[in-house]
């Protein structure tokens, strides 16, 4: 089972919307993915806003950072959540 993930971003973003598009198999298979809106929350701005997109795995917090391709969110995703 895949760990669930949060994928933080904002509105207008096309970096962003590339990266849901290329996660979109991901979901069809399986993996959760809570679509965040950094404009939410100052916090999330401050830590994100010159980073985004941004996958997050809620299990181990680990992050993937932009640019990434379906073979790195493989290997990020298979990586132990110890």
């Amino acid at each position: 089972m895949p760990p669930e993930c949060r994928l933080f971003g904002t509105l207008g973003c096309h970096l962003c919307e590339v990266a849901e598009a290329l996660l979109m198999p991901f979901v069809e298979n399986g993996l959760l993915v809570e679509l965040v809106d950094i404009a939410e929350n100052e916090d999330w701005v401050e830590d994100y806003g010159l980073r985004i997109p941004v996958l997050r795995r809620l299990d181990n917090g680990a992050e993937l950072d932009w640019p990434f391709d379906a073979d790195q969110v493989v290997a990020f995703l298979s990586r132990d959540a110890g």
